[in-house]
C-alpha cells in the first residue's frame, strides 16, 4: 500500500485554508495545519491524520515547528499551501507604515520561511513535490472601485515569485504555482453586500470557497502544470466588463 503524502497548509482555520484541509483530508492526506489560533478553534480536532500547530507564519520559529512537525508525525513533506494572508482596501494614501509592515509579514515573510523549510526537505527526498499559493485576481487586474494597492504588492509578489521557483526547481521536479481568487464566499467578506459583490466578476459570480479548494487540488497533483497562475474569478482577470 503506498504511503499517504503529506500536506502542509497555512491559514488553515477558516474560509479558504479550512476548505483546502478538508479537501486534502477527504483524498487521504496526512495533513499539518496552522494559523494563530487553530487549535483553539472549532474547525478541527487533531488526530492521526490531521496535525494543529497555533503560531504567527510570519515568524521563522513557527515555519520551522510545522516543516519540523510534518516530517516527525508523517516523515515527509510532499506538498505546500501558502494559504496565510491578511487584505484590507484602503485608498494609496491612506496605509501606514504599520499596515506595510503587517502585510509583509504574514502575506510575504508567511510564503517566503515555510516555502524555505518545504523545498529543503523536498529535496532531501528526492521525489518532487508541490506548492501551491493562494493570491488575488486583483494583483493583475485591478478594479477601480476596490482599492488595494498596497496588499496587492505582496500578492503579485507570490505570482512572481512562484514564477521563478518554478523554472529554478524543475529540474527536481518541484512544481511552484498560484491560485488566483476574485470574490470569495468567506468570513473576509461576510459584512459585504452580495449584490455589490457580484458586480466585482463579469459572471456575477461569488466563488464559493470549495471551487478555490479544487483548484489547489487540482494544482498540486497536475504533475505537468508548474509556474502557472491559476485565475478563478469568474472572468475578472480577462477585462474590462
Amino acid at each position: 500500500m503506498a504511503k499517504s503524502k503529506t500536506v502542509i497548509v497555512t491559514g488553515a482555520s477558516q474560509g479558504i485554508g479550512e476548505g483546502v484541509v478538508r479537501s486534502f483530508l477527504e483524498r487521504g492526506y496526512n495533513v499539518v495545519a496552522t494559523s494563530r489560533t487553530i487549535s483553539r478553534r472549532d474547525a478541527f480536532k487533531p488526530s492521526a491524520q490531521l496535525k494543529l500547530i497555533d503560531g504567527d507564519i510570519g515568524q521563522e520559529a513557527t515555519a520551522k515547528k510545522v516543516a519540523e512537525t510534518a516530517v516527525e508525525a508523517f516523515g515527509s513533506i510532499d506538498a505546500l499551501v501558502n494559504n496565510a494572508g491578511i487584505f484590507f482596501a484602503k485608498p494609496f494614501v491612506d496605509y501606514t507604515a504599520e499596515d506595510f509592515k503587517a502585510l509583509v509579514s504574514t502575506n510575504l515573510d508567511g510564503f517566503i520561511f515555510i516555502s524555505q523549510y518545504a523545498v529543503r526537505q523536498m529535496l532531501k527526498q528526492q521525489s518532487g513535490g508541490s506548492i501551491v499559493s493562494v493570491t488575488a485576481s486583483l494583483a493583475s487586474h485591478p478594479i477601480a472601485g476596490l482599492t488595494a494597492s498596497i496588499p496587492m504588492i505582496t500578492k503579485g509578489g507570490i505570482d512572481t515569485i512562484s514564477k521563478s521557483l518554478a523554472l529554478e526547481y524543475a529540474q527536481q521536479g518541484i512544481r511552484v504555482n498560484t491560485v488566483a481568487p476574485g470574490i470569495v464566499d468567506t468570513p473576509l467578506n461576510k459584512d459585504n453586500p452580495k449584490d455589490f459583490l457580484k458586480t466585482l466578476s463579469p459572471m456575477g459570480h461569488i466563488s464559493s470557497v470549495q471551487e478555490i479548494a479544487d483548484a489547489v487540488l487540482y494544482l498540486t497533483e497536475a504533475k505537468s502544470v508548474t509556474g502557472e497562475v491559476l485565475h478563478v474569478d469568474g472572468g475578472a482577470h480577462v477585462g474590462k466588463w
